[in-house]
């Protein structure tokens, strides 16, 4: 067992700091964590790993083991596909070098709605950034919040389903390697990829079986299926193929604070699922409290 399992349930594996997309820091995030009664929870900030410290300090103060982590942006075609990454080193060439790129473009996709929607509301770039912390990855939720302060959106949720849903005209797509390039990237710096909430699609569908073989042989870990915006008939799908493949199931609340209705908590892992992730990484170790 990793460990003698010196964590504590229950555990949360997607959560996000203001680091990208939540609004409070890694340390609130940690301290709300405990409020919730929280035992392990992970930082899963998108393409960034800038939180990991504060994340862990907070940790230790408040008796919370920190699972350090990154959900990395992939894409398929024009569909967005984030893949979960635990217990990988932070400062390997290859991920350091790719995710670089990926903020890089979250960043020009960013500018360039902005210049767009500008021709149509009353919104600036710098309305966007005063809405980032600094050295945050800038992305559509920090437009969602300026349209917000701007009073052109009730709240996030309704930005995306108005002037950002990708109908609206004004959406564009950002780079991102492939699923596969993922999976690889996380396995070579010693980390433990999942694939992230794979049944939202439309109707329940799913990754099809072939595309997720070759994933599983590149060394995906597991799927994310207690997840609250998956579809109960894409699960129950997905959830065959894990015991086909001998894939773990993961849960979690992909907590952004007040960002998203989501709660810490409302869906956890299993701790012997965390063991195996545990035994698997080379790349980096838990923050244990």
């Amino acid at each position: 067992m990793a460990d003698e399992r010196r964590f504590r349930a229950p555990v949360d594996l997607h959560t996000h700091s203001s680091v990208s997309d939540g609004t409070e820091t890694p340390a609130e995030l940690v301290r709300a964590a405990a409020v919730a009664g929280i035992g392990t929870v992970a930082l899963t900030d998108h393409d960034s790993t800038a939180g990991w410290q504060d994340a862990a300090a907070e940790g230790a103060r408040v008796g919370v083991t920190v699972i350090p982590g990154m959900e990395l942006s992939t894409r398929v075609e024009f569909a967005s596909v984030h893949m979960l990454g635990y217990l990988f080193d932070p400062a390997n060439e290859a991920l350091v070098a790719e995710t670089r790129r990926i903020r890089d473009g979250r960043m020009r996709r960013a500018e360039d709605m902005v210049r767009r929607i500008a021709q149509d509301y009353d919104i600036t770039w710098d309305d966007v950034l005063a809405q980032a912390t600094e050295g945050a990855t800038v992305g559509r939720p920090h437009i969602a919040d300026a349209l917000v302060a701007r009073g052109l959106a009730e709240d996030r949720s309704a930005a995306f389903a108005g002037i950002l849903h990708w109908r609206s005209g004004y959406f564009q797509p950002h780079y991102a390697p492939e699923p596969l390039t993922g999976v690889r990237l996380i396995r070579e710096a010693g980390g433990v990829p999942v694939l992230a909430h794979p049944a939202t699609g439309s109707r329940g569908s799913v990754i099809p079986e072939n595309r997720l073989r070759r994933l599983v042989d590149a060394g995906l870990f597991g799927l994310e299926l207690d997840h609250r915006e998956n579809r109960p008939e894409g699960v129950a799908q997905l959830r065959a193929y894990a015991a086909r493949y001998g894939l773990a199931i993961t849960g979690s609340s992909d907590y952004h604070g007040a960002g998203k209705p989501n709660r810490l908590g409302e869906n956890t892992t299993d701790p012997a699922v965390v063991d195996r992730m545990i035994d698997e990484a080379t790349g980096a170790a838990p923050f244990y409290a």
